[in-house]
């Protein structure tokens, strides 16, 4: 007689090739713990923690960084928008004086009386003599006394 070999049901299939995955993480897992590179080499363990926080520290110190630079770009891009808008109210408003100024120039005429010259032909003309015949320290005195006196208000 010859034995034919029975099938293997699915289930227990199943059931063996799961046992096997988890030996084999069980196996990662332990081999790679933390708790267990500690015991066999502290040093080795520290450097793995201050190296682990370096790098947490310098990603929060980046993290950090990126939001002040956002946050003062934004702050730099709002002060130079409202410094254009004010040049451009200014120019705006140079402008508008300009256009009144010669719009009242071509209204106004010169008197006939004025007429255009040139340095050659201005005349230099004395101070003229005091006609009240005081001195300049009398008429300081006076002044002065002019501004003591209370002013009255109303009529």
């Amino acid at each position: 007689m010859v034995a034919v070999p029975q099938p293997i049901p699915a289930s227990a299939e199943r059931v063996v090739s799961r046992a096997r995955s988890v030996r084999t993480l069980e196996l990662l897992q332990g081999s790679l713990s933390p708790q267990k590179v500690a015991r066999q080499s502290p040093v080795l363990a520290g450097l793995h923690r201050a190296a682990d926080g370096a790098l947490i520290g310098a990603l929060m110190a980046a993290a950090l960084l990126s939001a002040f630079t956002l946050h003062w770009q934004h702050r730099w891009t709002t002060a130079f928008t409202r410094l254009e808008t004010t040049r451009s109210l200014s120019h705006r408003l140079t402008e508008s004086t300009a256009m009144i100024e010669r719009h009242l120039l071509k209204q106004t005429n010169l008197p006939e009386s004025m007429v255009p010259t040139k340095v050659a032909n201005l005349l230099y003309l004395e101070r003229p003599i005091n006609p009240s015949g005081l001195a300049k320290s009398e008429e300081a005195h006076l002044l002065s006394q002019m501004m003591d006196q209370p002013i009255n208000h109303g009529y």
